[in-house]
């Protein structure tokens, strides 16, 4: 009884969608995002009942609470219904909007909702090149990076987003060509906030597996302030030690010879600082310093991108 009084209230509350009354439509809205935040069970058969076509669209919307509860249920979502997202079209369209008029039209709330689904759905391997594909939303990312005006909870998720577009190594030429490395830099030398130095170097450090990292990193002095973030001095944390080392690493990795003789010209009088990560860092972050650590003594390279996702829970 209980299950068949639920899918009627969600029919109910998603035919309301379409209604011509803006207000019934808005208290629709309200009433599923509630649902999709309390009950678990029930997100499966909202989407079943069709609403995401109709959440998607509310994210054109001018008003800035219907694109929130819009925005917040499709999160609510994405937790458990990310192949039913994914299979509607317009969707990421819908998204792309959304967080390309972060610093206009669109809510900072609905922002930060709509970047967390990305996360969200980016767990997902074979949605990685789908949504790296779409270099508007990749763009968007960026520009909310960027922007001066963002608030740090829509910074801290669009970097999570964007580390799940660098997951996937042919997504990482295209966050280089368009922008990324110099205000993802900015934010480890300007921002200096503990959670957003750590992420920002968690993007860092995949972007650095792939050829095109080394232009671009040169034309920020990436790899000083890579080697610099290991400097016990600096109060960086064990994370971004790691992250600075996993960056260095995948520089040497995919990078010419001058490259890795770059970084031991840099990093060789910061060994120690290395063999800190190496002795107390997490059991990837020690293999990754002590792979850095041989890079920097005898010269040895590895020749395989890496494609590691140690930084996944960001």
């Amino acid at each position: 009884m209980e299950a068949k009084r639920r899918i009627v209230t969600v029919r109910s509350l998603v035919g309301k969608l379409s209604s011509v009354s803006e207000q019934a439509r808005f208290d629709a809205l309200c009433e599923l995002r509630l649902l999709t935040k309390e009950d678990d069970e029930s997100r499966l058969l909202i989407a079943e009942a069709g609403a995401i076509p109709y959440l998607a669209e509310t994210l054109y919307a001018s008003s800035h609470a219907s694109q929130e509860n819009a925005a917040a249920t499709l999160l609510n979502l994405s937790i458990s219904s990310k192949e039913s997202l994914m299979s509607v079209r317009g969707v990421l369209d819908a998204i792309s909007h959304l967080l390309s008029h972060h610093g206009s039209t669109s809510s900072a709330a609905a922002v930060q909702s709509s970047a967390a689904t990305l996360h969200s759905l980016l767990v997902v391997d074979n949605y990685r090149p789908i949504i790296g594909s779409k270099r508007d939303i990749v763009y968007a990312l960026v520009d909310i990076i960027k922007s001066h005006k963002s608030p740090p909870r829509s910074i801290k998720d669009a970097l999570k987003a964007l580390f799940g577009i660098a997951l996937y190594p042919l997504n990482r030429s295209t966050m280089i060509h368009l922008g990324a490395v110099p205000p993802l830099f900015s934010l480890i030398l300007k921002d200096g906030r503990l959670g957003i130095v750590e992420d920002a170097t968690a993007v860092i450090a995949q972007i650095a597996g792939c050829e095109e990292s080394e232009e671009a990193f040169w034309k920020v002095s990436g790899i000083g302030v890579l080697v610099d973030l290991l400097d016990l001095a600096t109060g960086s944390s064990m994370r971004t030690k790691e992250n600075a080392v996993s960056g260095l690493l995948n520089l040497v990795r995919c990078g010419r010879e001058n490259v890795a003789t770059d970084v031991r010209v840099r990093a060789i009088g910061s060994l120690d600082w290395v063999a800190v990560v190496a002795e107390n860092g997490s059991s990837k972050g020690k293999s990754k310093a002590a792979e850095l650590m041989k890079v920097l003594l005898d010269g040895g390279r590895s020749g395989n991108v890496s494609t590691d996702s140690r930084f996944d829970s960001l």
